[in-house]
This record gives structure tokens, sequence and C-alpha cells, in this order.
């Protein structure tokens, strides 16, 4: 399905509910989101930061409502184009989900490999991100040897290595301490200026106001106001 009303709109939610048995998570939101823009989604724990991200990459599915990305309804779409569908995506999750069995260079080339890049290419790229995030000198660590700060930074480039439209990141300084949390802060800007349309969820106030841009304002499932930060 192509949208094609607003070619400045990557994401359209109409009406969106999603409900757990009987706690509604969200309740009714509507909601469009334009390419290239930096938005941060805040609230209260519990408020449905969590879940209205997982909604954009099928992590779940609406209980009402439609979602759209870049004019494809997540409601039409097959299972089969669930991984072409993701691919638009680099995702960064607060607790990092970083395979700790793997190498620095092996958790961020696994994209890459699913996607059947070859060899040469993976190399290349792979090296070249994590210069980008500055661990270039750190890829045959394995991540348990690493600090909070550069598990989440290997987890920037694994969600980069793919040149995503979109990057989601679920309270991606929530486990870090301040100066690492600006680095990782910058790192998204980085991206953001290279064409990224960047969706931070978080309850940090003091990050909001280090970047800008509009706030989508959570609160007990509904959506309960947008303002500029």
């Amino acid at each position: 399905m192509t949208d094609g009303k607003d070619n400045s709109t990557i994401i359209r939610m109409f009406h969106v509910h999603k409900t757990y048995g009987n706690k509604k998570a969200l309740i009714d939101i509507t909601l469009e989101i334009a390419k290239n823009e930096f938005l941060f989604i805040s609230g209260p724990s519990g408020a449905g930061k969590t879940t209205l991200l997982k909604l954009l990459y099928l992590g779940e599915t609406t209980t009402e409502g439609q979602v759209l990305i870049d004019g494809m309804n997540l409601s039409r779409i097959s299972h089969k184009r669930i991984p072409f569908l993701r691919r638009k995506y680099g995702i960064i999750f607060q607790d990092y989900k970083l395979i700790p069995t793997k190498t620095v260079f092996n958790n961020v080339a696994v994209v890459l490999e699913a996607m059947g890049k070859k060899r040469r290419f993976i190399e290349k790229k792979v090296k070249s991100v994590l210069r980008t995030v500055g661990m270039e000198e750190r890829l045959q660590a394995f991540p348990p040897s690493l600090s909070g700060g550069e598990q989440q930074r290997i987890a920037v480039a694994r969600a980069v290595i793919g040149d995503p439209k979109i990057i989601l990141a679920d309270e991606p300084t929530g486990n870090l301490d301040e100066d690492s949390a600006d680095i990782i802060l910058k790192l998204l800007k980085k991206f953001h200026t290279r064409g990224a349309t960047i969706i931070v969820a978080t309850h940090d106030k003091e990050l909001i106001r280090k970047t800008g841009g509009r706030v989508i304002h959570l609160n007990q499932g509904y959506l309960q106001k947008i303002t500029a930060a």
C-alpha cells in the first residue's frame, strides 16, 4: 500500500488501541511522525512508551486501529514481509541485548549477515561503524568485558549498520552515567543528521532538554499532549 498524500511523513497511527487482557496499554493514539524527525516519547513507567515502539516494528500488533510505516499498512503485511519491514529499523534497547558469547565485531556483523551481504563488505562496513562510535579497538572483545556505556555504543552500531530509515531507542540512556549518556545522545544526533528518523522513548527530562524537537507525552495509555522540547 502506498500513501501518496504526504511524502514528508514516514509514520502514521490512526486511532490505535492496544490491550493485554483487561489492561489497556494504549488508548486511541493518533499520531504522525515526519521523515528525519528527532522525536521523544515521554511519560512515567507504565505510560505505554515501550508498547508504542513495539507496535512500530511489529514486536506487538494493534488491538484496534492502523499503523502505516513508509506507506505500508502493518495490519495488511504478510509474515513473509515482516523481515523486510524490520530492515527499515535500527532498534536500541535499555539492556543492550548483545550476545555475550559473540565478539563486538560479530554482534554488529550479524545484521549484515542476515541481509546476505558479502564477507568483504561486512568487514569493511563493521569496522567503519565501530570507528564512528569509538569502539573500533574493541572489536574482538566480548560484551561482558565492556562497561555499560561501551555496550550501548555497540548496540548503537548494530542498530545503524544496515542504514535504517528509522532508529527506535527504548530508554537508551536509562542504565548509563551522565558522560556515557551524553555520548549516546551525540551518536543519535550524528545519525539524525545523516537522514534517519529518530524516536526515543524516555522519562529523562534532561535528555529531552538537551536535544529539542517534539515530545509525545503519554500517561496511562493516553496521548496527553504534544509539545516542543
